[in-house]
């Protein structure tokens, strides 16, 4: 079964992680870099993000504005810990959140769409606290902006996500153990 949704938000950390040619040319597919521990190379990543437009995927890049600038990519990310406020109107702003309080920062930080973590229960440490599918459809009715469901999402568990009143979902780890779950989504 394939799970049906406009947009598809990959977490990566170095561009070596997933491989493009796996994934069909399509515009829902958004691939959101997250780089916190290395340098990455900026050529490298401007290659990549060409190989990216090619295929007709968009690039985001985290909480850095100047690679932003300098691969030229199509938006920034914020992560649930940046606070700094960003008026550009001209990047397009995506952000995560872990509760009502950062998604209400998000909102005034000018995010257009916020990933809420935990969807579903996770293996890491704190990984009791999560909201499904339930709670996941609650929260949606409150905000007029764009949630998606972040965190726990597994290969196991992609049939829940039908259940889902959002238009999108993010995957993060899942994206690194099994490459695989990108050719049953897409």
């Amino acid at each position: 079964m394939f799970i049906i949704k406009n947009n598809y938000y990959l977490y990566i950390e170095n561009t070596q992680n997933i491989d493009l040619n796996c994934i069909k040319k399509s515009n829902k597919i958004n691939i959101i870099y997250r780089n916190n521990s290395t340098q990455e190379n900026t050529e490298k990543l401007y290659e990549f993000r060409n190989k990216c437009r090619a295929k007709g995927f968009k690039l985001y890049i985290s909480n850095n504005i100047k690679l932003l600038r300098d691969c030229k990519g199509d938006g920034l990310y914020l992560s649930s810990f940046n606070k700094k406020i960003y008026l550009n109107k001209n990047i397009n702003l995506i952000g995560s959140a872990h509760s009502f309080k950062e998604i209400n920062e998000k909102i005034k930080q000018g995010c257009k769409t916020i990933f809420l973590s935990r969807l579903f229960k996770t293996s890491y440490e704190d990984g009791k606290r999560h909201l499904g599918v339930v709670r996941f459809n609650l929260l949606m009715s409150k905000y007029r902006i764009q949630i998606l469901p972040l965190g726990g999402i597994r290969y196991s568990n992609l049939n829940k996500l039908n259940m889902l009143n959002c238009n999108g979902l993010a995957l993060l780890s899942e994206v690194k153990k099994k490459p695989a779950i990108t050719s049953r989504l897409f």
